[in-house]
């Protein structure tokens, strides 16, 4: 397993520096008052994750599947670290190349960090219609293009999934005139979705009626599990399509990586649930 580890962390590297970057902003970007850097990779690779720890020039990766398949769909990757930091390797690359194997093209967000919830949201926004805008060129269907995160990409998922029908920042370019809206939702073990009086909803959350199909997985034993079972109660008493999964043992932050049943547990069922909302 450590061999395992050590290995999935250099091709990770290799694969990142290969991608193409795609910024999101243009010129100036909204919410930001940092000037646009390259971003900056924390010193702290505990667990053999890479760790984005300042990001002020949002961007997203791009990775393509071996046989592109148009009509299987496209994910926004959302990677965790408690909107300080992004595992960019655990919760990004490795998803990637995951969902690539499936025949799902992938877009791994790069939204901002550190203490940027607006900012991740305004990202991840204009992240949807920049790839929807570019449908054709990423050989996707525009129509089929959802997100999916974790721990605090998690949250970021399930804001961009909800709150789709507000400007959270001002008009850049035609692009976004396009729909923000997700297609489909995946959480992994989200968390601040409990921020609300007694671990309630969190109170920025509103459920609109056309809120896409919801996809939710996390453990009991997940200090920040409360977070899957809140938003599951909102979206059900809604009357949105949710999905969820919550076993016992796990614990958070496990991404794909061997060794734990919750991680071998997920891509399972999330595979055969997208197949289903996709057909």
């Amino acid at each position: 397993m450590k061999r395992f580890l050590i290995l999935s962390f250099l091709v990770s590297q290799i694969v990142m520096a290969q991608k193409t970057s795609i910024p999101l902003w243009p010129n100036k970007v909204p919410n930001e008052t940092a000037p646009k850097q390259v971003h900056e990779i924390s010193n702290n690779t505990k667990n053999n994750v890479i760790r984005i720890s300042k990001v002020t020039n949002p961007d997203f990766l791009v990775f393509k599947p071996i046989k592109a398949h148009k009509n299987k769909g496209a994910v926004i990757i959302c990677p965790g670290g408690g909107y300080n930091v992004l595992s960019i390797n655990l919760e990004g690359s490795e998803v990637a190349q995951w969902l690539n194997s499936l025949g799902y093209t992938a877009f791994v967000l790069n939204y901002r960090v550190p203490q940027n919830e607006l900012g991740a949201l305004n990202d991840v926004q204009r992240a949807i219609k920049l790839i929807r805008n570019n449908a054709n060129n990423y050989n996707i269907n525009p129509n089929k293009i959802g997100v999916l995160g974790f721990s605090a990409g998690g949250s970021l998922s399930a804001r961009a999934a909800t709150l789709f029908t507000s400007n959270t920042y001002t008009k850049v370019d035609d692009t976004d005139d396009i729909s923000s809206r997700p297609d489909f939702a995946v959480l992994i073990y989200p968390a601040y979705l409990d921020r609300g009086e007694n671990r309630s909803l969190t109170p920025e959350i509103k459920i609109p009626d056309n809120a896409p199909p919801f996809f939710i997985f996390a453990t009991a034993d997940d200090p920040y599990g409360n977070s899957a079972l809140v938003i599951t109660t909102a979206l059900r008493d809604h009357k949105i399509p949710v999905d969820l999964h919550f076993i016992q043992n796990g614990g958070h932050g496990y991404g794909l990586r061997p060794g734990n049943m919750a991680a071998k547990m997920w891509p399972r069922l999330a595979e055969n649930w997208l197949e289903r909302i996709l057909e």
